[in-house]
């Protein structure tokens, strides 16, 4: 008995919003065909464009949205607004496991919308899945609209210090005639 060919689902089409009906903003997992909308959006805020570097991050953050890795986006209508990503590391400065915020971004356009908001929410919602109970992220000191933004959704400064140096001017420490450090 030869089995029944299987058929191809039809698509199916969403309708279109009414007119004047407010915008549908989702937040899932990135897809491969949402990274040149990535690209572009980061242009926009940072002047740079990317490409390679954003490959890159798909390529280690994209393909899963489960677990440890994740990176989301949101769209308003369809369309790619801003995105989030982060991971669980249990090994940073000897802390228990917690979620690290490495990179979010939302469209100008978009921004006042609770995208943002929603994209931390739902990056949350997974990281409290794989057990963790604690989210940090770093941002530069001069970063005034970030800042605000992580401090409206609750964040506060934490127990650890950054810390860096300007290596142009970093002299490398004395070996001794055995190779050692002088430390």
């Amino acid at each position: 008995m030869t089995p029944e060919p299987t058929r191809p689902r039809p698509r199916v089409r969403r309708p279109a919003p009414p007119a004047g009906a407010e915008p549908v903003l989702r937040v899932r997992t990135v897809r491969a065909s949402d990274m040149a909308a990535v690209v572009a959006l980061d242009a926009t805020v940072t002047g740079l464009h990317k490409a390679a570097y954003w490959q890159r991050v798909f390529k280690r953050y994209g393909h899963h949205g489960v677990g440890m890795r994740q990176f989301l986006v949101a769209t308003l209508d369809e369309q790619v607004c801003g995105f989030v990503i982060g991971e669980v590391r249990d090994w940073e400065f000897g802390a228990p496991p917690c979620g690290w915020v490495f990179g979010i971004d939302v469209m100008p356009s978009a921004r006042q919308l609770g995208v943002g908001a929603r994209l931390l929410s739902e990056l949350i919602a997974r990281f409290r899945r794989e057990g963790v109970d604690t989210l940090r992220t770093m941002i530069s000191s001069r970063n005034s609209l970030l800042q605000s933004f992580f401090r409206s959704q609750g964040m506060r400064a934490g127990h650890l210090l950054p810390l860096e140096m300007d290596l142009g001017a970093f002299a490398p420490a004395a070996a001794d005639a055995d190779g050692e450090d002088a430390a």
